[in-house]
């Protein structure tokens, strides 16, 4: 059930209708069961998977909060977190350390071993889910929060539809108050809810698919061999294309979810307005970034321990940060780019002391070196997305490659000027963003103008939306 097919918002408008009619408990269990549907949508039988996780950490969670005087609280920790990061590690990566290690065996002369390669369907959003699990039981073990004492609370919590395929991962010091408490509707809340779907319409199917077009055709080899001008308009496009895609899949998240009541982080700030890669890690999908931040970064020393360690931590947090995104050495590279770059970054761009005084405020740069600092932000980040996008490393070596051929051919310029018709209207959208500080554009307009960009934004998507064969980029991890 796409966020941009038909059938959703056949889903969504009697959810919302029927939801408002109930009282909170009510609203709870139907929204738990609406939720179920939704993921069974996809493949009823990955249910039992993601209802048998739920039940095991809520069950556990009683166990584990530090005013049980349980004395295997402990243990019963670290069965949770192995267990949780067992299941994402079987269903997710048992296919691609098994195939790495057959490869390895083959090029060391061994061949035909007979080792069942068995072919395991990965389940949808099981990377989301997990790290929302894996969140609630730190917490509750570290006392951040109280163990939920309703299934059904926690279970929402865990399976809430808007968030449950591919985030924003919810916190459970945000997302679950929300559930346990009685929600009431808010007219302003809800309008600005429909202005944050139309809001991610557009960006999905408008900016996204259509620079999914040319970022396949560079990709699949269509404009013919790889040359400087085919780098940049492949991986400029594919930039546009997964921000347009995972900004929009987040903005239809949170506008769904404002719907029924709930508030969702925001995901996204404006990214490519980012002058170093730290910044962007800032801006882009900011409940990953900051999850990794507080659960795995900060656990492993931080910056704590001095600069070789601060860049062995950010080097190893962005790793297996990419190999989150996917089971391929692609994303391990994509990774490590992004690991090395950002430990250069904190070397030469050390973050200030806290015993800086605190009412001088840190020197801006000027106007031309802000913006060289974007452009060249921008520019590595969509160097290292060709890892991202590239099916193999052998694709992505051959696709940069061809930087060093400037041959110009004519088609080039009608392709660049449908990659700038799509993505430079979305960057004047961020800089407008980032001047007001609204999540969408003219959110605090009278009704009637934002009523009218609505209609707008209906129109724009009936003449401009893209292919509806381009599933969101996010639904794969």
């Amino acid at each position: 059930m796409l966020f941009d097919s038909p059938a959703y918002f056949l889903f969504l408008i009697p959810v919302v209708l029927s939801y408002w009619r109930l009282n909170r408990r009510a609203q709870n269990i139907f929204l738990l069961l609406a939720s179920y549907f939704f993921y069974g949508w996809w493949d009823w039988r990955f249910l039992a998977l993601m209802i048998g996780s739920t039940t095991v950490d809520y069950l556990i969670a009683q166990k584990i909060a530090p005013s049980r005087a349980d004395p295997h609280r402990r243990q019963w920790f670290i069965f949770s977190i192995v267990l949780n990061f067992t299941i994402l590690g079987i269903f997710k990566y048992f296919d691609f350390f098994a195939g790495s290690f057959l490869g390895a065996l083959d090029r060391l002369g061994i061949h035909n071993l007979p080792l069942p390669l068995i072919r395991i369907i990965l389940p949808p959003g099981i990377s989301f889910y997990t790290f929302q699990e894996v969140a609630y039981i730190v917490d509750v073990y570290k006392g951040r929060i109280e163990a939920s004492r309703s299934f059904f609370d926690y279970g929402l919590f865990i399976s809430l539809f808007p968030h449950l395929i591919a985030g924003p991962i919810q916190r459970p010091g945000h997302l679950l108050p929300q559930v346990q408490k009685p929600r009431t509707f808010d007219a302003d809340r809800f309008f600005d809810g429909l202005m944050l779907i139309f809001s991610g319409l557009i960006r999905k199917c408008v900016v996204a698919d259509n620079c999914a077009v040319l970022a396949n055709a560079v990709f699949g080899g269509q404009f013919g061999p790889s040359n400087f001008w085919l780098v940049l308009l492949g991986t400029y496009a594919f930039t546009w294309q997964v921000y347009g895609d995972f900004s929009g899949y987040s903005d239809i998240a949170r506008g769904s979810a404002q719907l029924l009541g709930f508030h969702f982080m925001v995901n996204f700030r404006q990214p490519f307005l980012s002058n170093r890669l730290q910044e962007f890690w800032r801006r882009w999908h900011i409940s990953l970034s900051t999850w990794l931040r507080d659960y795995l970064y900060i656990p492993l020393g931080g910056s704590a321990h001095g600069q070789w360690k601060t860049a062995r931590n950010l080097f190893i947090t962005m790793v297996l940060a990419g190999l989150w995104h996917g089971a391929n050495w692609t994303f391990v590279i994509f990774g490590a780019i992004h690991g090395v770059v950002l430990a250069v970054e904190r070397y030469f761009f050390p973050a200030r002391s806290k015993s800086a005084q605190p009412d001088v405020p840190p020197r801006s740069p000027g106007f031309l070196t802000l913006w060289g600092q974007r452009i060249l932000t921008f520019n590595i980040l969509a160097l290292s997305l060709a890892f991202f996008r590239a099916t193999s490393l052998r694709a992505a070596v051959q696709l940069l490659a061809g930087l060093s051929n400037f041959a110009w051919r004519s088609e080039y310029a009608s392709a660049f000027f449908m990659l700038c018709l799509f993505s430079i209207p979305l960057f004047v959208v961020d800089l407008l963003l980032e001047a007001s500080n609204h999540e969408y554009p003219f959110a605090t307009s009278p009704y009637a103008v934002r009523t009218a960009l609505a209609a707008a934004a209906l129109l724009v998507l009936a003449l401009f939306s893209g292919s509806n064969l381009n599933a969101f980029v996010y639904f794969q991890f």
